[in-house]
Order: C-alpha cells, then sequence, then structure tokens
C-alpha cells in the first residue's frame, strides 16, 4: 500500500508491506481514526491510496477491496454469526453457498466455529469482536483496517483475541493498520508504529527504533518514560509548562547535551527518579518538589506520579512508598542524576 493524502482532519504519506501491521498511536484527537476513514474513502480527502498496485482513491469503500473494523462493530442482529461473516462476501456476488463456506473456514480460524449459527445478542463481547473481524478478513481485502479492535474487551478476553490476531495477521497479503492506545499491543501485534499528533506523522519506524528515539512526548509516555519537551541549553535542557501559578520554565539536568536552541525530548526511566520527603543533598542534579499525585500498583512496585513543574513520575518498591508515607499524599522531592537522563533531537 502506498498513500498520500490530506483532509481537512489528517494529511499522511506512508508505505505498507503485504502482511506488515501497523499500529497507529498518538493522543486523543491526533487523526488516528481520520486517518483510517480516509483511506476507506469515509471521510472526504485529496491525494492517492493505491493498493495492489491500484489507484482506489476514487472509489467507495466497497469498491476498494478494504476490510474494515470500527471501533463499535455492528454486526446485522438478524443474521446469524456466519451470514454476518459472509456478508461481503455475498455483497460482491459470491453464491450463498461458497459465501457461507468461505465463512465457516474464517470462523473457524478465529476460535468461533461452533457459533456460526449463533445471533450476534447471544453472543459475547469477545465473540462479536472475532465475527467483525471475520467479516473483514473473508473477503481477502488488500488492505485491512482495524480501529481499536480490542479496547471494549475485558483484559482475559483482549490477550486471547489480540494472540488470534497475531496469529491470522502474520503472513497475510494485506497489510493492516491497526489504531490502539495499549502499549501491549504495539508490542505483541506491530511490525512498525505510525506516530500522528496535531493530525500530521510525527514518526514512522519500528517498535524498537520508536522506543529508542522518541519524537513524542505522548509516545514516550505510551512507553512508560518521563518525557518532557523543551530547548537544550549548556547542560540539558530547559522546559516550559503551565504550573499551577501560570506559565513557568524549569530545566532537566542531562550528562550528554545538544547543541544549545536545538528542540528536544528529555528522557529518563520512572525507576531513576528517587523520591525524599525533605530535600535531597546529594549528587542529583535535577530535583524537582511537587504533590504526591496517582499511586497504581505494578506488581511488586509502585509508579507515583509528582505534580512538579515540570511533572515526573517515579517508580518505587512497595517498601520505599510504606516508608515515605505516599499514600497520605502531602508533598516530596523527586531527584534526578543527569546520567539518568537521556535528550532526543526533535
Amino acid at each position: 500500500m502506498r498513500a498520500s493524502i490530506t483532509s481537512a482532519l489528517v494529511r499522511a504519506d506512508l508505505v505498507a508491506e503485504p502482511g506488515q501491521v501497523v499500529a497507529v498511536v498518538g493522543p486523543n484527537g491526533a487523526g488516528k481514526t481520520s486517518l483510517l476513514r480516509a483511506l476507506a474513502g469515509l471521510l472526504p480527502s485529496t491525494g492517492t491510496v493505491e493498493l495492489a498496485g491500484r489507484d482506489v482513491s476514487a472509489l467507495p469503500l466497497h469498491a476498494r477491496g478494504i476490510g474494515w473494523v470500527p471501533q463499535s462493530p455492528s454486526l446485522f442482529a438478524h443474521l446469524s454469526a456466519r451470514d454476518n461473516a459472509g456478508y461481503a462476501l455475498r455483497a460482491r456476488g459470491m453464491s450463498r453457498r461458497a459465501a457461507r463456506t468461505a465463512a465457516d473456514e474464517w470462523l473457524r480460524r478465529l476460535g468461533i466455529g461452533h457459533l456460526g449459527d449463533s445471533r450476534p445478542g447471544a453472543l459475547s463481547g469477545g465473540q462479536v469482536a472475532r465475527v467483525a473481524l471475520a467479516r473483514a478478513l473473508a473477503a481477502d481485502p488488500a488492505l485491512v483496517l482495524l480501529d481499536e479492535p480490542l479496547a471494549a474487551l475485558d483484559a482475559a478476553t483482549k490477550d486471547e483475541v489480540r494472540r488470534l490476531l497475531r496469529s491470522t495477521l502474520a503472513g497475510g497479503r494485506a497489510p493492516v493498520l491497526v489504531v490502539t492506545h495499549d502499549p501491549v499491543d504495539v508490542a505483541a501485534l506491530a511490525d512498525s508504529v505510525l506516530v500522528l499528533e496535531d493530525g500530521a506523522v510525527v514518526q514512522h519506524g519500528s517498535p524498537a527504533e520508536v522506543a529508542a528515539r522518541p519524537r513524542s512526548a505522548w509516545v514516550a509516555g505510551l512507553l512508560g518514560q518521563n518525557a518532557w519537551r523543551g530547548i537544550a541549553d549548556e547542560t540539558g535542557l530547559r522546559t516550559a509548562s503551565m504550573g499551577s501559578t501560570g506559565h513557568v520554565t524549569g530545566h532537566i539536568a542531562a550528562a550528554e547535551t545538544l547543541p544549545a536552541g536545538t528542540p528536544a525530548l528529555a528522557l529518563c526511566e520512572p525507576a531513576a527518579v528517587t523520591l525524599h520527603r525533605q530535600r535531597p543533598s546529594g549528587s542529583a542534579r535535577t530535583v524537582l518538589a511537587g504533590q504526591v499525585g496517582e499511586l497504581r500498583s505494578l506488581g511488586g512496585r509502585v509508579r507515583v506520579t509528582v505534580r512538579s513543574d515540570p511533572q515526573v513520575t517515579a517508580e518505587v518498591t512497595v517498601g520505599a512508598a510504606t516508608e515515605l508515607g505516599l499514600a497520605d499524599g502531602g508533598l516530596v522531592w523527586a531527584a534526578i542524576k543527569a546520567t539518568e537522563v537521556r535528550l532526543v533531537a526533535l
């Protein structure tokens, strides 16, 4: 697939190879769903969408050869799972018998072959998601578009459907674009990651490349890192944020710097941030004071949001969280050594 599209909501140039799974990520309002809708012909746009060597940009959705699963996949309530899965084939003129045979095969591959006669009202959320996926794949599409296909599922069902999705999509002839907010989806499904912000592509690369050099504070946060945007100076990064008292400027020290004036992100793992009830007097060159915010359990550790300027996330042991009395809130000091901070030019 090759596409170059421009609409009122999104602009993107992208290439995806057959069988490649591209995770489309970004903050709310970044244009992720708009990108899929533009590729599907559901959002007015200019440019080209080339699938299997054919420009389909002037065609409606049903003629583009696209498998489309929206955020809320609607099945036909009066049709069985089998007939829902075979609907696109019937719409293309295939006989009922042949469409049902193909649909049964896809339902079997997705682990619900025994539910072919069931109506949507008798299916669980995970089963509905699999029927919708079977409907999208049964017609042998040239491109598959999945808009948060796992978002509405519980954790156990999500893991099961994710495994089925990966095994089903691997080695296929169609490239796949899947919108997600879940880093597990990125790790488990994606061959590449497309990052959108404000309706434009800011990064496209392998998951390892994006994780190593994120060009977006949102993506760094998705990957579990602290990320601060600002301008590099001689000793690190000067940040700007809207604090509780208005516009404030802070500083994150880094051992390895960039040329002064370079727009950049400062990155730091939460586990490298230490917390203190009194201002620390050690070697850390960045010390931020703030109120204890959200506490989240991560197995034997606790992730702590400190409402400083700029805000910082730390990861400490349960014992340390208890000793510091973090559950009671209040003021804490977050310390970060310059050697734990990495600058990435934007």
